[in-house]
């Protein structure tokens, strides 16, 4: 038996989550190094994974398939195909910034014992998030995807919950509140969605008699299971709900900027760039390879809610007061734009969809994480409390303006590419949602810039005359995601290598080409 590659890139942040909890109280450091060493042993598996895929091969490599529940049968499979791959790799890229990041997020509060923050379970958290994401992107089994799904709820409740952003205006009392009702709603609303999928899973199961997904792509090809028309699209709403919450899609999003709000700066991170691309990876995975008619018949209705996403979440994002439910509004913009690429049903849609789901998770991380340093030096997340940053901590307002023009996919970094090919599939496909769709860039240019403006420039405001430039740890975490979205941003063929394969399979399971143009014959 070869080596179980996928298994083990899944399997050692959960030993690592063990690892870190089991660490002794008194040895906080202790487990912060332990998370962190873990966290990079997973990077290095996850880069012997992504080394080891080959673009041109089968559609999933690096296969794992054993009985699991075989009375249900319910299997243990694993595969990655150049979507899969590519975002296992951003999970364990972002995850050693995200601990660094977070380094003192955890400490306890010497002024304050009642809000003493265990350390060592909220790194073990991180790292069990961690695990099981990875381990969603991998699953080929609909039954242990489904599990993966609803399990890491529990850890990001927690962490949304219990380790809250320490800059609240209010009271500490007020505060709690706050991060409770956050963490409820995330909770409910990411259950609500999972409880719908769970029917779509069982009545899949009844329909296909399994869970295997290349087994149920296989009868389909041979013809050997056909789905009555109003089955296979009550199938694909319940797999499209699941996933629009996680997405989040508007008008399922209103949990995304309570939970970015009142979550430490890394755990919002891990929130938008790392489990809510879930929701659209499984759509490209899940609702369009099981339900592909049903797919084309939803896109028209999908394609409205990614462009009401896109216009109304910049739109907020410009009248924010708050840093960071500015940057959650943003990140419900861009989602839109990737589920626009995704059902707009054309490879340049589809691949501009993907690259932008591993770009976003970049620009993001590097803008929230800058954020939260500076959240970190004044103590507080209102934008009006802040001007003249520049003059007083240059590096600190340098990298913050690199992450907005990445944000607002300024050329010559990682999104523009994405967002090109985004915008270049709805065209082709929906010209006036791509007219509609240009607008969010409009916008997003809007919110980015005035941001930096209100907090960097002009006079210094006297509560920032003293604030420190962004130290050693803080720029180990800064400079590599900036060095990333630049070089991607001049060169993405490694990504658009591996991942257009993928794309075209997507495409052949819905039966789609892309539209050719229209050339006029020469007179």
């Amino acid at each position: 038996m070869s080596f179980p590659l996928l298994t083990a890139t899944a399997a050692l942040p959960a030993i690592g989550a063990v690892a870190t909890a089991a660490v002794p109280a008194a040895s906080r450091t202790a487990a912060k190094w332990t998370a962190l060493v873990f966290s990079l042993a997973t990077l290095v598996l996850a880069g012997v994974a992504l080394a080891r895929f080959e673009p041109g091969g089968d559609r999933y490599q690096l296969t794992e398939s054993h009985a699991w529940i075989k009375d249900f049968g319910v299997r243990y499979e694993l595969g990655v195909d150049g979507i899969g791959v590519a975002l296992m790799a951003l999970t364990a890229l972002l995850i050693p910034f995200v601990i660094l990041a977070g380094w003192h997020d955890a400490d306890p509060l010497e002024t304050s014992s009642s809000r003493w923050r265990p350390t060592q379970g909220f790194f073990a958290l991180i790292l069990m998030v961690e695990a099981m994401v990875i381990l969603s992107f991998e699953a080929t089994d609909v039954f242990l995807f489904y599990i993966l799904f609803e399990a890491m709820l529990i850890p990001m409740y927690f962490l949304i919950g219990g380790f809250g952003d320490r800059a609240h205006s209010g009271s500490d009392e007020n505060a709690a509140a706050q991060r409770s009702y956050a963490a409820v709603k995330f909770l409910l609303y990411n259950l609500a969605g999972g409880l719908i999928m769970l029917a779509a899973v069982i009545g899949l199961y009844v329909v296909a008699g399994t869970f295997s997904l290349s087994e149920i792509a296989a009868a389909r090809a041979d013809g050997s299971l056909s789905m009555a028309t109003g089955t296979e699209r009550w199938l694909f709403l319940g797999f499209f709900f699941a996933f629009a919450v996680k997405a989040p899609l508007w008008p399922l999003h209103t949990w995304l900027p309570n939970a970015m709000g009142e979550a430490t700066s890394p755990v919002a991170v891990l929130i938008t760039a790392v489990v809510d691309k879930v929701g659209t990876f499984a759509m490209l995975r899940f609702c369009l390879q099981l339900f592909p008619e049903a797919s084309k018949w939803a896109t028209p209705v999908i394609v409205v809610l990614a462009l009401i996403s896109i216009v109304y979440g910049a739109l907020l994002a410009v009248g924010q007061r708050d840093i960071k439910r500015l940057i959650a509004y943003a990140s419900i913009s861009h989602f839109g734009f990737i589920i626009l690429g995704i059902f707009a049903m054309t490879s340049q849609g589809q691949s501009g969809a993907t690259l932008y789901m591993v770009n976003h998770g970049i620009s993001t991380a590097a803008l929230m994480l800058v954020a939260g340093f500076l959240i970190t030096r004044r103590g507080s997340r209102l934008i009006a409390d802040y001007g003249g940053v520049q003059k007083v901590a240059p590096v600190l307002a340098g990298t913050f303006l690199i992450g907005g023009l990445a944000t607002l996919s300024l050329p010559g970094l990682a999104p523009f590419v994405s967002e090109f090919l985004v915008l270049v599939g709805a065209f082709s496909a929906y010209p006036a949602a791509g007219i509609v769709a240009t607008t969010g860039i409009v916008l997003a240019a809007l919110y980015v810039l005035v941001l930096y403006q209100r907090t960097m420039t002009g006079p210094v405001k006297e509560e920032v005359r003293g604030m420190a430039d962004l130290k050693v740890r803080e720029l180990t975490v800064v400079v590599p995601l900036i060095g990333l979205l630049l070089f991607l941003g001049v060169y993405p063929k490694p990504l658009t290598e591996i991942v257009n394969p993928a794309v075209q399979h997507t495409m052949s399971d819905v039966q789609k080409k892309d539209p050719q143009p229209e050339v006029e014959a020469a007179k």
